[in-house]
């Protein structure tokens, strides 16, 4: 099976303030975005969650790199605690952040999702870019100049899905050159044929056939 391996990331600046959250697949796949206002957890949340829609339509299992303990626990642990209790903790009190965590639950439903905690600002890769490009979105909230930004995940089967008109073009060009070729070889062989038939009145010696 197909493996894809990514690192989501939040970020906000004040903690609630300016937030942003990223994903990374390499460098050129990603996807980032944000809110006016918001905390880390819910940009950790929705970096998540943008990966699992962005990439619903393949066949695949999903490797998550999370430096957040907060999003792997609450997904791998805690979330059917959650639910049974009508989405409250252990004491009554209401989970947060319930939106996203609803979202990610319908989510998660029949994929292959592993998540790898790691240690953040350690040097990891994919780590380090989806934390520059998760701050980098806050500080644009910031500024009042955010927006979603990155190329996204383009899979095979939406380009497969989608032929462009170049390859109609070239369908049907295709298709009239055959029917072209065809029509040649008929008018060739009778052609051939009207030939044969006056060699033979030659050979037979008819006068008319040299006419």
């Amino acid at each position: 099976m197909m493996r894809i391996v990514a690192a989501a990331d939040g970020s906000a600046l004040g903690n609630p303030g300016p937030a942003g959250w990223a994903w990374v697949i390499d460098d050129s796949t990603w996807r980032s975005g944000g809110w006016a206002h918001g905390t880390n957890n819910q940009g950790e949340l929705q970096a998540v969650l943008d990966l699992l829609e962005s990439t619903a339509a393949v066949a695949a299992q999903l490797v998550i790199y999370c430096d957040s303990k907060y999003v792997i626990d609450s997904l791998t642990k805690w979330l059917p605690g959650w639910k049974r209790r009508g989405w409250r903790k252990a004491d009554g009190s209401p989970v947060l952040n319930q939106e996203l965590l609803k979202q990610l639950d319908s989510a998660l439903a029949g994929r292959d999702v592993r998540f790898e905690w790691v240690k953040g600002h350690s040097g990891h890769r994919l780590n380090e870019l989806a934390d520059s490009k998760a701050r980098a979105a806050a500080a644009a909230y910031q500024a009042g100049c955010g927006k979603v930004s990155g190329p996204g995940f383009a899979t095979q089967t939406r380009e497969a899905a989608a032929p462009t008109p170049t390859s109609t073009a070239s369908t049907t060009s295709a298709a009239d050159s055959i029917a072209s070729l065809t029509a040649e070889v008929k008018r060739l062989e009778q052609e051939l044929a009207a030939v044969k038939q006056r060699l033979q009145q030659l050979e037979a010696g008819d006068p008319n056939a040299l006419f």
